[in-house]
């Protein structure tokens, strides 16, 4: 099974049940250690549908899944007239509520981040330093990340895709799109300095490549997931 496969049925089952224990996703998936913190990390900051409580329990905080329909009244079958009824005012019917667009345009400005040369990185280091090391970095993105408002739509190993303008819309996107991109070129000088004190690496230290295209998309939501065609 695929890690896209694991994380869908993590997301419904936690969606459906509202709380589970990192025990239980390790059972239900035959998790090690390792892609039990993957797992989490993309929950919780990756889409932001979880919150860790007492470092054992996922929370779901997105959008709870609902079975009910409202039944609709023309469908229901009609009594037959009272004397009394037949005599009493008709009512005005009902104003019908119009139902939610299928997509909406949206103007967005998405961020691509990842590392350069992390091929080569990666092979300079033991697996488990090189897997802190990319957590400490997606860890300080992420604060600058949302320092701006911006929205993880995925983790792509060590990149990073980011859209500005979707969920939440601002005026300014472009520019909190690239104050983000700014602040992580900030941030990397000091994340170097700390890794190379911790791990030892040497050499020229992290780097990375940002693009910052803006374009108009159709969105299309889709329980706690979404679409985007552009």
């Amino acid at each position: 099974m695929t890690f896209d496969e694991i994380l869908e049925q993590a997301i419904e089952m936690l969606q459906r049940r509202g709380r589970l224990t990192y025990r239980t996703l390790k059972r239900q998936f035959h998790l090690d250690d390792e892609a039990l913190e993957d797992l989490k990390f993309e929950l919780i900051e990756g889409q932001r549908l979880a919150t860790d409580e007492n470092g054992t329990v996922l929370i779901w905080t997105g959008e709870t899944a609902s079975g009910q329909e409202v039944a609709d009244p023309s469908a229901q079958p009609t009594q037959p007239p009272t004397a009394q009824a037949q005599h009493s005012p008709q009512l005005a019917p009902l104003p019908t509520v119009p139902s939610p667009p299928d997509a909406e345009r949206r103007q967005l400005t998405v961020v691509f981040c990842d590392l350069v040369d992390s091929t080569k990185l990666s092979s300079q280091l033991d697996p488990e330093d090189w897997r802190d090391v990319v957590r400490a970095y997606q860890r300080v993105c992420t604060e600058i990340i949302k320092r701006y408002d911006g929205h993880i739509a995925q983790l792509l190993g060590d990149g990073l895709l980011v859209y500005f303008g979707y969920p939440q819309a601002h005026e300014d996107d472009a520019q909190r799109a690239v104050r983000t991109g700014l602040g992580i070129l900030a941030v990397m000088e000091d994340l170097n300095a700390r890794l190379q004190q911790d791990k030892g690496s040497g050499g020229s230290g992290l780097r990375i490549d940002e693009g910052h295209p803006r374009r108009r998309s159709m969105v299309r939501q889709h329980g706690s997931r979404e679409d985007r065609c552009g």
